[in-house]
């Protein structure tokens, strides 16, 4: 069963899903007022955080099932998602649009298919590169950040909340590499997208600078969708809630009124 952790008691339902690497510690400091209209589920999804970590394939059938087992009994639900839990958001209401109400999509990554995300990241810098486009060489990086590097990270992602930074070391090479590669990359979530209800609300946050989900991806995924919504965070990078956590609530705010 998947770790959770509830906010607030009172209104709608809201999950919310980490993206990879992440947890609900993520969420937690940061959406707290929105507690106050509403019930907050947050989701360390399976091979994260404090949730079981098997030896697997972490294909987004796998996470959607899982996610499903602790949400089955909640109607109209909004999922809100970042990154890689956008994309489980958005597959989990393809396969259970009765559960869900709406969507809200942070920064969520889209490449077209595994040959346009190599050809992506082969163009960025080259320890991303490696990472992002060689699997073994992922794997390496995952076991030296968890076992020899972990203490100096602090040091080295001054920018990021200590308890995002810690959360780069809670997860296995195996969660990581097959969440990026079967996920990520192998997931065909164009097909997904277009399973869904028309009456779901569809609502993006970006930032414009986001180099890891870039806004062309987004753009492309939404185009021609008139029942999703674009909001953009001018010079905002893949993490506008931790960038800038009040435009988000009040976006967030803003989606659940509609």
């Amino acid at each position: 069963m998947l770790y959770s952790e509830s906010l607030g008691d009172e209104g709608a339902t809201m999950v919310f899903l980490h993206g990879i690497a992440g947890s609900t510690r993520y969420w937690r400091s940061r959406i707290a007022p929105l507690a106050i209209d509403h019930r907050l589920l947050l989701v360390d999804l399976l091979g994260y955080g404090k949730s079981p970590k098997p030896w697997t394939k972490y294909t987004v059938d796998r996470h959607v099932d899982e996610l499903y087992q602790i949400v089955h009994g909640q109607k109209a639900i909004t999922i809100v998602g970042h990154s890689f839990g956008a994309i489980v958001a958005i597959a989990f209401c393809a396969r259970f649009p009765h559960l869900v109400k709406r969507l809200i999509l942070v920064s969520i990554p889209y490449f077209g298919d595994k040959e346009g995300a190599i050809k992506y990241f082969s163009e960025s810098h080259l320890a991303e590169r490696y990472v992002t486009t060689n699997i073994a060489f992922a794997a390496l990086a995952c076991m030296v950040t968890r076992w020899v590097l972990r203490w100096f990270l602090p040091y080295v992602l001054r920018d990021m909340p200590p308890e995002v930074v810690e959360d780069l070391t809670r997860h296995t090479w195996r969660s990581y590499t097959s969440s990026l590669w079967d996920g990520v990359y192998g997931h065909d979530l164009f097909a997904d997208a277009d399973r869904l209800d028309p009456e779901c609300g569809v609502y993006c946050l970006h930032g414009s600078a986001d180099t890891t989900a870039p806004l062309s991806g987004v753009r492309k995924l939404s185009s021609n969708r008139p029942h999703w919504k674009l909001r953009i965070l001018e010079n905002g990078d893949h993490h506008p809630l931790l960038r800038n956590p009040q435009w988000c609530i009040k976006e967030i705010s803003l989606a659940m009124k509609n």
